[in-house]
């Protein structure tokens, strides 16, 4: 793919990340960022994470041969419809927004016929934000979820994950329905589950938190996020999320089955069973 300018749009964590990663690893290529604040262009040239930065979308994705919507999940389709008009057919573009259903059905319609669309999901966030949190190797060994649409275009389906492998990522394709049901389950469940344990200790007793370990403290890192992105995020795949709570509960109730019949054997067949699903992710990694 032409790596030649590559317009990075919002200048957060993920957006931030992308720009160092390629001033590291394709050093020729131009990076430019566009930041709706004033205040952000200036952090974003005085840290020469880009060559050029701009509160104003036009000299940011001109000439670009990828531009790369690195902004809130709400904030895509209006972005997008002042995008367009400025885009050659020909122009790459992906996302990060970690729901994908929404997206793909609310940008697929404006960048037809007027550029060349796929979905990303990199799966490398943190709990941190901002462009102070972004780091050159944030993506190494991470995997991207990429999520065509009906009948990709086997050529830019293949250009965008190239785009990615190169900043350190496995890649895989998931349609986007498939990925919300996926994401449901591995990242929007946990950062739930991890708020929930935080306001269960705080309104049973907070105290408790003053005698918290290792084991709380990694448990809930991610109940840290931000609230407001978070509640767009689980807001939007709700669906999916509900689903896979509901699920959730079936398997705490099977929990409170096994310490009712005070039943040793089950526990600890379900403790192994988690053992070692566990540590396959380790080895995967």
């Amino acid at each position: 793919m032409n790596l030649s300018k590559i317009a990075i749009i919002g200048p957060g964590l993920l957006g931030g990340s992308i720009a160092l990663a390629l001033r590291k690893k394709c050093p020729e290529t131009q990076v430019a960022v566009w930041a709706r604040r004033e205040e952000a262009v200036e952090e974003v040239l005085a840290r020469l994470i880009a060559d050029t930065a701009s509160s104003r979308l036009e000299p940011v994705v001109r000439d670009a041969s990828l531009v790369v919507l690195c902004v809130p999940i709400g904030s895509m389709p209006p972005l997008a419809l002042q995008l367009a008009p400025l885009l050659d057919p020909a122009t790459l573009v992906t996302d990060v927004g970690s729901v994908k259903g929404p997206v793909v059905e609310a940008l697929a319609p404006i960048f037809e016929n007027r550029a060349r669309f796929v979905g990303s999901h990199p799966m490398a966030g943190s709990e941190r934000t901002g462009l102070s949190a972004a780091s050159a190797d944030l993506f190494d060994g991470s995997v991207c979820i990429v999520t065509p649409g009906e009948s990709p275009d086997r050529g830019t389906l293949e250009a965008v994950e190239k785009f990615w492998t190169l900043l350190g990522c496995r890649v895989a394709a998931l349609s986007p329905s498939e990925h919300d049901r996926v994401i449901a389950e591995v990242s929007h469940l946990p950062h739930l589950l991890a708020a929930a344990m935080v306001n269960l200790v705080c309104e049973h007793n907070p105290d408790s938190l003053n005698f918290c370990g290792n084991g709380f403290r990694d448990t809930t890192r991610v109940a840290s996020g931000s609230a407001v992105m978070w509640t767009e995020i689980l807001r939007e795949n709700r669906g999916p999320l509900k689903k896979t709570v509901e699920a959730m509960i079936e398997k705490l109730r099977e929990v409170v089955d096994i310490l009712e019949a005070d039943d040793e054997a089950r526990m600890r067949q379900f403790l192994t069973a988690a053992k070692n699903e566990r540590d396959r992710i380790k080895a995967r990694n």
